[in-house]
């Protein structure tokens, strides 16, 4: 039966590290004994579960009574997290300590978020004070553009905006806008580019007049290749129009720690806003990184944000882990993924402006914690990160829920609801409550099947013909979680936020991995430099031998270069 699915086989994990552990054995004891309890018997067994097994923080309210764990399963997590340090390693990541131990600096996104008049200091510098002073300059800067004050190289004020970027200089701003497009200033138009496939950028300024469009371009290196590629492109179609390459000085803003290289493009040290070093990029939505979406919403929306997101930080850092939002959502992850064999996890937010959310949680989750040594350099000895994945509801309904409800994959779920949903197409301040009502009926409908599904014994009492019963069988007993709040708001976006920023981190401490390092992604940067180094030198008029690659890389590029030549 599909609700009895065990843990991984014995030594298909290295028993050693942290699954020798005293904690994590109890762990293992716990998964064992609770056999084929599922959640029919949890509920009926405790009438009060659905309100015990409940988490509230930053205005989101997180029921995680669906996943398939007693009071004893989160007593033993809760021992896990202390028998890990989960306190200690909080504390040391708030006060600035170098918790990226790999590349040897703090992880200082909470600083992001402190409040004006806090201060934290990290090698005799005040990091809030720093913070402040380019939110500042921000809420400057974005003012004058959504006044219509900043004017372009011809005169006229801007009113398109070009994000960019790639990976977190271009997810979190795109999912910020797309989640806040209800509070921003319509007369202004946002796009964002990352891919560097020619069509993304030419998509985007498709009929616009350069004369009034701004180009952000976000890189704290400002030598990423792809950002620099669409770049340059950028700064050549600008100029195209514009017939002047003066032009570039009213037209780009950079983001970026490397003052000196976007000098070198065209952009004056005033137009360009600093990032630090202790800011990794999958955690920069509230650095300058978020300049488009402070744009877009307003400053005021945009500190609105941040005050979520600090409200969230403080819940974390202060919180026992009993009752801690963040902490609660990590440790289920590990118990689903480590002892119950889970190797996804599905994000579905009821609320179309989230439909970029779960992309996000993509790179924070996975590049955060895909890794496979601990900080002591040794293998984890465990599954890590779980594949991260999902759509708006109510569009996944008619998609890949069938496999949710009758695969043969356990697939938990987080569901995102809210209480009220955007104003309708009647008017601005005019709700629909029947389509949201509607919306949410869906969410606790998907939560509810996937949990209690559908028994032999209730199809025959409906009258289904016994041929046809083991077709419509759901056997239920797929864990979710519910996260829900009033509406969808700035301050709102950034608890929730946060709120996966800190799951991801709790995990990344039970499995003593470094979350804030990515050298994963160096390898394929690397070999695509080499690459394009050849392609671009090679002479297609050639049949020249391929470069020394691999049977199958040599192959590859003498077919493009073949396709290549069809052109001419």
């Amino acid at each position: 039966m599909y609700g009895a699915v065990a843990a991984p086989a014995a030594g298909s994990e290295i028993v050693t590290g942290l699954s020798a552990t005293s904690a994590w054995q109890a762990l293992a004891s716990h998964h064992v004994q609770m056999g084929g309890v599922d959640l029919r018997a949890l509920f009926a067994n405790d009438p009060e579960r659905g309100t015990r097994f409940t988490s509230e923080a930053a205005g989101l309210y997180l029921d995680y009574s669906k996943n398939r764990v007693d009071a004893q399963t989160m007593g033993l997590l809760a021992a896990l997290a202390r028998a890990c340090r989960l306190r200690e390693r909080v504390d040391a990541m708030f006060n600035g300590d170098a918790v990226n131990t790999t590349e040897r600096r703090a992880a200082l996104h909470t600083a992001l978020r402190a409040p004006s008049g806090q201060s934290l200091w990290v090698d005799g510098v005040d990091v809030v004070a720093d913070v402040h002073m380019v939110l500042d300059r921000m809420t400057a800067f974005s003012d004058q553009i959504r006044r219509g004050l900043w004017l372009g190289h011809t005169g006229q004020p801007i009113r398109n905006v070009i994000n960019i970027g790639i990976g977190g200089s271009d997810l979190g701003p795109a999912m910020a806008y797309t989640a806040l497009r209800h509070y921003s200033q319509r007369d202004l138009n946002f796009a964002f580019v990352a891919n560097v496939d020619g069509a993304a950028l030419a998509e985007a300024t498709r009929c616009l007049d350069a004369g009034k469009t701004l180009f952000i371009i976000c890189s704290k290196s400002f030598h990423t290749p792809e950002t620099m590629a669409n770049a340059q492109a950028a700064r050549s179609w600008c100029i195209a129009q514009l017939g002047d390459a003066a032009a570039v000085a009213r037209h780009f803003i950079a983001v970026s720690a490397n003052i000196e290289a976007a000098c070198a493009f065209g952009i004056a040290p005033e137009q360009t806003f600093p990032l630090w070093d202790w800011v990794g990029g999958r955690y920069s939505m509230a650095s300058a990184i978020g300049l488009s979406t402070m744009i877009a919403i307003g400053a005021d929306q945009f500190r609105d944000m941040l005050a979520g997101m600090h409200a969230m930080d403080e819940h974390f850092r202060q919180t026992p882990v009993e009752n801690n939002m963040p902490a609660l959502m990590g440790l289920l992850a590990v118990w689903n993924n480590n002892f119950l064999g889970a190797q996804t996890q599905a994000v579905l937010p009821y609320a179309q402006d989230l439909s970029r959310f779960p992309a996000y949680l993509q790179q924070l989750t996975m590049e955060s914690n895909g890794k496979h040594v601990t900080h002591k350099s040794v293998p984890v000895g465990v599954q890590t990160s779980p594949i991260v994945w999902g759509v708006p509801g109510t569009n996944g309904q008619h998609s890949f829920y069938q496999l949710l409800h009758q695969g043969t994959r356990l697939v938990p779920c987080d569901f995102i609801g809210f209480g009220r949903g955007v104003p309708s197409i009647a008017g601005e301040e005019v709700h629909d409550h029947r389509q949201n009502d509607l919306l949410m009926a869906n969410l606790f409908a998907q939560a509810e099947a996937l949990a209690f599904g559908r028994t032999a014994d209730g199809l025959r009492v409906e009258g289904v013909e016994e041929a046809f019963v083991p077709y419509r069988v759901c056997e239920g007993n797929r864990p979710s979680n519910t996260v829900m709040a009033h509406r969808l708001t700035p301050y709102t976006l950034g608890a929730l936020v946060v709120l996966y920023e800190h799951s991801v981190f709790t995990q990344a401490v039970i499995w003593d991995i470094d979350c804030f390092d990515q050298w994963g992604v160096e390898l394929g940067k690397v070999l695509a430099e080499g690459i394009a180094a050849e392609l671009a030198v090679a002479d297609l008029d050639v049949d020249e031998s391929a470069p020394l690659h691999d049977s199958s890389t040599n192959a590859l590029l003498r077919r493009y270069r073949h396709l290549r030549r069809e052109d001419k």
